[in-house]
C-alpha cells in the first residue's frame, strides 16, 4: 500500500471513526499520477488560472504559476448539496512578507470555502466572497498543509459547515477549527480548489477527495 492509499484511508476514518461503509464512500480522488505532464487533468473544471500537471522530484502535483497574482480556482467531482466532505493538501512559499492563500470549497462556486490566509495567520470560513467565520492558523512556509471542508445537515432546517487545517505530518486535529450553522439549504455543487499566489510563487495541490459523510 502506497502513502497515497494510506491518506484516502486515513481521510475516511477521521470522517467516520470506522471503516468505510456502504453509506460512507470515496466519490471522487486524484492524486495526479495518471495525468500527463504540462496538462490540464481532465477531471478538472478550471474557472481561471493557468493549473497543469507536473512533476516535482518524482511526485505528480496540480500547480497554479506565482503569476498573475490573482484569485484562481477550479471544480471537480460530483454536485452535491449536503453530506459531503472534501479534502486536499496544498504547498506554497512565501517572499519576504508576501504569503498566498489557499483553499477548497464546497457547493459549487458560490458555496462555501476553507481558506489559509498564510498573511494573516488564519483559516477563514468564506461563503462565496464574504468571510463567515475564521480561526488562528500558523503556516508553515515551504511545506503542505492538509484541509478538510465539509457540509452535513444536523435538523430539520440546520446545516453544519465545519473546516480545519494542520500542517503535514502532525495529526488531525479532533476538533473542528471553524464551525458555521446555516438555515438555508446548501446549494448543489461541486467541490473546489482555489488560490491566490499573492507571494509570487506557485501553489501545488495534491490527493484530492470527496467523501460522502456517514448519515
Amino acid at each position: 500500500m502506497n502513502n497515497r492509499s494510506i491518506f484516502i484511508i486515513a481521510a475516511i476514518v477521521a470522517l467516520t471513526g470506522n471503516a468505510q461503509t456502504p453509506a460512507d464512500k470515496v466519490l471522487f480522488k486524484s492524486d495526479f499520477e495518471s495525468a500527463n505532464a504540462d496538462s490540464v487533468p481532465e477531471e478538472l473544471m478550471v474557472l481561471a488560472g493557468q493549473f497543469s500537471v507536473k512533476e516535482i522530484g518524482g511526485n505528480k502535483t496540480l500547480e497554479l504559476p506565482g503569476t498573475p497574482l490573482e484569485d484562481f480556482g477550479a471544480l471537480f467531482g460530483p454536485a452535491e448539496s449536503d453530506g459531503v466532505a472534501v479534502r486536499a493538501r496544498v504547498r506554497s512559499e512565501s517572499t519576504k512578507r508576501l504569503a498566498p492563500r489557499f483553499g477548497v470549497g464546497l457547493n459549487g462556486v458560490a458555496g462555501y470555502r476553507l481558506l489559509v490566509s498564510a498573511g494573516q495567520n488564519a483559516q477563514q470560513l468564506l461563503k462565496d466572497q464574504r468571510v463567515v467565520a475564521s480561526a488562528p492558523f500558523e503556516w508553515k512556509p515551504g511545506t503542505w498543509t492538509s484541509l478538510h471542508l465539509q457540509v452535513r445537515k444536523v435538523s430539520e432546517g440546520k446545516w453544519n459547515i465545519e473546516g480545519r487545517a494542520w500542517a503535514d505530518g502532525t495529526p488531525e486535529p479532533k476538533d473542528w477549527s471553524i464551525s458555521f450553522e446555516v438555515s438555508e439549504p446548501p446549494p448543489a455543487g461541486k467541490a473546489s480548489i482555489w488560490g491566490a499566489p499573492y507571494s509570487g510563487k506557485p501553489i501545488l495541490y495534491d490527493d484530492l477527495s470527496v467523501i460522502s459523510l456517514q448519515p
